[in-house]
C-alpha cells in the first residue's frame, strides 16, 4: 500500500493475541476514536482511531512531529482531547480527561523522560506512584518496601541498590526503575502498558531482557502500546503497528505483512531506501587527530588516531567508558581527566587533554535537551552561539543580516522544518527532537571544523530523520572531515562507521574495520562473549 492511500485497519491475528488471547473476549482492551487536538494554529491530531487488543504488542510509529507524543499525553490525561473523541477501556467508556480511579489501574505509562526524582531512592520512587506499606500504627514498613522494590528490579540483573539516590544510578538503571514502577501490581491484570521509547539508553543485553518482560506482560493478557523510532525493535517485538503522519493515522497493519522498506514508506509518504552502509575509504589518509594515554572516569590509558575523511565509531556497554571519550577529547568532560591530544594539521605539539577545548573540536552531545540547546532561545540564536565573533560590528553590535544569511543557509542545508514554516525565529523547544538535532548539527558544521565528534547522534529521532542525518554525516566525511561517532546504537555504527573501537572496562579491547563490522561482531565485543 502506498502511504498516501486512505487509512486502513486490520484485525489482530490469533498470534497477536498471545497465549492468553483464546481465554479472553475479542473486544479491544483499549479503543479510541475521533481523537483530535489543536494547539493554537497547529493541528497536532486529526480524527485518530486506535484499538489495542488484549494480549497484543501494538507499536506506534511515525516521523518526529507526527503526533505520537500528543496521543500518549492525551491517554495519560496530560492534554485534553477536542470534543467528540470516544474512548473505552476493557469495554467500558471512560473520560479522556480523567486521571484517577480505574483508568489509573488499567493504563500504565513509562514516559521517555521517565518521571523519576533523582534525589530519592528506587524504593521511594516506586512508593510515590503506588504508596508505602505501613503498619497498623501508620509507620512505614521499610524492610517490606525494600523487599518489594528489589523483587521488581532484580529481574533486570543490573545490581541496583534500592536505597541509594537515583542521581547516582546509571541511565539504564534509572530506566529499569521507571519500568518497574509501571509494572507494580500488574500480575494477571487486563489493561494497557504504554512504553514510550523505553530502550533509548539500554545496551543490547538489557534490550533483550526488556523484550522478554514486555512479552510476559502481553502473554498475561494485557495490551502493550510500544512507541519507538527503531524499526528493528518493531519487527522483533510487535504484533501490529499503527503509523501516524501529520497528525493522522495512515495505517494499522500486522507487522508480519510489512518489510522495513514498506514501513518506512508509510512513515515518510514516499519511496525511500532503508539500507545505509558506509563506503570504505579509498586508501590511507593524513591524520587529523591523535589521542594518547587518555584516562577519565572509567577510561584507563586509551589512545587512538583519526584520519581525514574517516568515520570512527567508539562503542561499548553503558558504563564501559565509551561515552566519556567524546567529552574528554573535546575538553568538555567535567571530572578529573589525564592524557594528551594533538591535531597534526594545526600543530605537531601535544596538548594536555584538559586544554583540548582550544583545538576547537565541536561536539554534538548525548543529551540534546540538557546539553545541546537553550530552550528559551530561538533556532537562530542556538545555531549561531559559538559564531558570534563572525558577526561583530562597530560598538559591539552584531551584523544581523550576515547572521540571518548564515542561519538560513544552514537551515536549508540540514533541512530544518517547523509547523509554522519559519524555523529561524521559532523557539527551539517547539521543534521535534529530530529537527532540534539538525540545529545542533548545523551549529557544529558551521564552524567548519576538521574534526566533528558525535555522541549518540540519532537518539530519539525518527527513521526518516535518522537517514537524513546519516547522509549529512557521510557528506561531511566525503569532503574530508574526520568524524568520531560514539554510540551504543549498533544501527548507527553499521550505517556510518568505517572503523569501530570497542571499549570494555575502560580499555579498547577490539578494533573492527570494513566488512567485519557486523551486528553480531559488535554485540559480542561489547558483551565480552567473542
Amino acid at each position: 500500500m502506498h502511504a498516501d492511500t486512505p487509512t486502513e485497519t486490520t484485525e489482530p491475528t490469533e498470534a497477536a493475541r498471545g497465549a492468553a488471547g483464546a481465554e479472553q473476549s475479542d473486544r479491544p482492551v483499549l479503543r479510541v476514536s475521533g481523537l483530535s487536538k489543536r494547539f493554537g494554529g497547529t493541528q497536532a491530531l486529526q480524527d485518530v482511531d486506535l484499538e489495542i487488543a488484549p494480549g497484543e504488542i501494538h507499536a506506534l510509529i511515525g516521523p518526529n512531529g507526527s503526533g505520537k507524543s500528543t496521543l500518549i499525553k492525551i491517554l495519560a490525561g496530560y492534554h485534553h482531547a477536542e470534543p467528540g473523541a470516544v474512548a473505552e477501556l476493557d469495554g467500558e467508556p471512560f473520560d479522556l480527561g480523567q486521571v484517577t480511579g480505574s483508568r489509573h489501574d488499567l493504563l500504565r505509562f513509562v514516559h521517555q523522560e521517565l518521571g523519576l526524582v533523582g534525589e530519592l531512592s528506587a524504593t521511594d520512587n516506586l512508593a510515590l506512584s503506588r504508596g508505602f506499606a505501613r503498619t497498623a500504627l501508620g509507620n512505614i514498613r521499610w524492610s517490606e518496601m525494600e523487599r518489594r522494590t528489589t523483587a521488581l528490579v532484580e529481574r533486570f540483573g543490573l545490581g541496583i541498590d534500592v536505597r541509594r539516590p537515583l542521581s547516582t544510578a546509571t541511565p539504564v538503571q534509572r530506566a529499569v526503575v521507571a519500568i518497574a514502577a509501571a509494572l507494580q501490581g500488574w500480575e494477571g491484570r487486563r489493561g494497557v502498558l504504554v512504553l514510550d521509547e523505553p530502550t533509548a539508553v539500554l545496551p543490547p543485553g538489557e534490550v533483550a531482557q526488556l523484550f522478554d518482560i514486555v512479552r510476559e506482560i502481553r502473554d498475561a493478557g494485557a495490551g502493550v502500546l510500544y512507541v519507538s523510532h527503531r524499526m528493528d525493535e518493531i519487527f522483533a517485538l510487535a504484533d501490529r503497528v499503527t503509523v501516524v503522519r501529520g497528525g493522522r493515522r495512515i495505517a494499522t497493519r500486522p507487522v508480519a505483512e510489512l518489510t522495513p522498506r514498506s514501513l518506512a514508506e508509510l512513515m515518510a509518504g514516499e519511496e525511500m531506501e532503508t539500507e545505509h552502509r558506509p563506503q570504505p575509504s579509498s586508501g590511507p589518509a593524513e591524520t587529523v587527530l591523535e589521542v594518547r594515554d587518555l584516562s577519565a572516569g572509567p577510561l584507563r590509558g586509551v589512545g587512538f588516531t583519526l584520519a581525514r575523511g574517516e568515520r570512527l565509531g567508539i562503542t561499548g556497554l553503558v558504563g564501559s567508558g565509551h561515552e566519556v571519550v567524546p567529552y574528554a577529547v573535546c575538553g568538555a568532560y567535567g571530572g578529573s581527566v589525564r592524557g594528551q591530544v594533538r591535531a597534526p594539521k594545526r600543530s605537531r605539539r601535544w596538548v594536555d587533554v584538559r586544554d583540548a577545548r582550544g583545538l576547537g573540536i565541536p561536539l554534538v552531545p548525548a543529551d540534546r535537551a540538557a546539553e545541546g540547546v537553550i530552550g528559551d532561545f530561538s533556532v537562530a540564536e542556538n545555531l549561531t552561539l559559538p559564531l558570534l565573533d563572525r558577526f561583530r560590528a562597530r560598538a559591539g553590535r552584531l551584523h544581523r543580516r550576515r547572521e540571518a544569511s548564515l542561519v538560513e543557509e544552514w537551515i536549508r542545508r540540514v533541512g530544518v522544518r517547523t509547523a509554522g514554516g519559519r524555523p529561524a525565529g521559532a523557539r527551539i523547544t517547539t521543534l521535534s527532537g529530530g529537527n532540534q538535532q539538525k540545529v545542533v548539527m548545523a551549529r557544529c558544521l558551521a564552524q567548519q571544523p576538521e574534526v566533528l565528534v558525535l555522541c549518540e547522534p540519532t537518539a530519539g529521532v525518527d527513521i526518516a530523520t535518522r537517514l537524513q542525518l546519516y547522509d549529512l554525516i557521510e557528506r561531511q566525511a566525503d569532503d574530508g572531515m574526520g568524524v568520531i561517532v560514539s554510540s551504543s546504537d549498533t544501527e548507527d555504527l553499521l550505517a556510518l562507521c568505517t572503523r569501530v573501537l570497542v571499549v570494555r572496562d575502560g580499555r579498547i579491547v577490539r578494533e573492527i574495520s570494513g566488512r567485519d563490522i557486523t551486528e553480531p561482531a559488535l554485540v559480542h565485543a561489547m558483551e565480552g562473549t567473542e
